[in-house]
Order: structure tokens, then sequence, then C-alpha cells
């Protein structure tokens, strides 16, 4: 498939491969309108417009989101359907969660933390579930000539409007080690509440650079959620307010668990 003669056609520059997928590929691209753009180039059968919609969405009711990856259009009547999105010119948070020496001084956590959270906030406000936050999915970015990194949460494949959500199938949707304890239970009840809990497991991951819980499978992971009463403080998290902060983010009972106001209000993002 020559994917950039594709693009050629629909008027874009392509510059080069961002990822690949089954569903088709994405390009930095170059673009009259938009200057440099990510675009999504789908397979006819590939796409899920619960991505598409809630993307669109997002961006009808809040034109003002800096933290969460901006949805320019989509075009389904090209030769292949394509979305252009906003281009994050850095790697994803899995860059920081991978690099096992790499401690952030507490200004930058505190920074990076407080900007999910925004984003999550964004998110939630407009009546949606995102449903796979993790660090793979929040992108980095540099405005250039800024100085600043802004975090970007992306990928919609799963999102889905919260009144919507439990008339649905795929209340497993999600990465295991980021899903929430009442996503393992029988019929459970999906709400807002599993995102701030796979924020929570997101922050520990790039802080500790590993899950508090990592089986094989669904059957193992439900398991040993089974066994636990709450998440335990690892020894790499020293600091009291940080961890005060994250044992309401994974708190198991998802109706006392914090709501993204609330955590973004939390001492450890104001304290010296």
């Amino acid at each position: 498939m020559d994917w950039e003669d594709i693009l050629r056609k629909s008027g874009y520059v392509p510059i080069r491969r961002l990822g690949q997928g089954s569903f088709g590929c994405v390009y930095l691209a170059y673009d009259l309108h938009e200057k440099f753009v990510a675009v999504k180039i789908f397979q006819k059968d590939k796409y899920d417009p619960g991505e598409i919609n809630a993307g669109i969405e997002l961006w009808k009711k809040r034109k003002d989101i800096i933290f969460v990856l901006r949805y320019i259009k989509f075009d389904e009547e090209s030769i292949y359907p394509m979305l252009q999105m906003e281009y994050a010119n850095m790697m994803t948070l899995d860059i920081i969660a991978k690099q096992h020496q790499l401690a952030l001084p507490k200004y930058a956590l505190r920074a990076l933390m407080k900007q999910i959270l925004e984003g999550i906030r964004s998110f939630h406000a407009a009546g949606l579930i995102h449903r796979d936050i993790k660090c793979s999915n929040i992108l980095l970015h540099s405005p250039p000539g800024s100085g600043l990194v802004h975090a970007k949460i992306s990928d919609f494949g799963f999102a889905k409007k919260e009144d919507q959500i439990n008339e649905q199938s795929g209340s497993n949707a999600g990465t295991l080690v980021y899903m929430s304890p009442e996503q393992f239970h029988d019929n459970p009840i999906i709400t807002q509440k599993v995102d701030i809990y796979a924020v929570g497991i997101t922050f520990y991951n790039f802080i500790t650079h590993k899950y508090p819980v990592n089986e094989i499978n669904f059957d193992e992971q439900k398991k040993k959620m089974a066994l636990l009463k709450c998440i335990e403080r690892p020894p790499e998290i020293t600091d009291d307010s940080l961890w005060d902060l994250l044992s309401q983010l994974l708190e198991f009972d998802p109706d006392k668990r914090i709501t993204a106001d609330q955590a973004i209000l939390h001492p450890f993002f104001y304290s010296r």
C-alpha cells in the first residue's frame, strides 16, 4: 500500500511515518492550512466511528483544551478515511516509564500530573469516558520556541458517552494492568471513575517504572485484584503528600475515589 501517494492525492505533503497498525497508518504531514499535522489513514473497514465521534464531541463542547490531542477534521469521502490530528512532536509518557534510572524532579512530576488531570477533567466535563488511559496514550509536545512540555491525552478508540456506556458491550475495554477493581466484577457498572483509577496507575507507572498488579491474563489479574483491599505504597514513593493523592486516585471503591476536579485541588500541587 503506497500511503504516501494516497496522502499526496488528498493534498498533503508526507514527511515521515509515525506509526502503523492493523487499522492503517499514521503520518506526519504538511497541510497548507494547519501546517504540520498527524494524519491517521484507515483501511476502509478498520476505523471506529466511536473514536471519531468522541474527538468531535469533545472539541464541539470545549474549544480551549490544551491537554487533550485535538482532532481537526475527518474525511470519510476520500479513497481511504483520514483523520487529521494535532501533531505532538515528542514521544509518549512511556519514554519516562521505561527509563528505570530516571527520577523526575518534583516540579516536573507535579506539572505533568496536573496537566494529565486537566486533560481528564476536560474529557469528563464533555460527558465522555476515555476507557484506555495509559502511559502510551499520553503524548508529549513542546510548542516550538516555548521551552515547555505539554502532556496530551490521545487515542479515543474506546471512548464512549457516559450515558451510553452501560447500554453497550465492552465493559472490559482498556489495558489490563490499568483496569479498575470494578471492571473485574460480574456485570460491572462503568463510570468516569475507571479513568481516574487508570490515571492513578499511569502516575504509579511513570514514577516507579512498574505496575502494582501485573498478571498474565484477565482471569489471573481478576484473582489477584480480588485478594487486595488497596494498592500498597511502594518504597519508591517517599513523599507523603504524593502518596496521599495516589491512594485517593487508586481507591478501590469507585464511590469514594476522587474526581479529576478534586485531584487538581490536592495539596500535593501547592506544597513546596
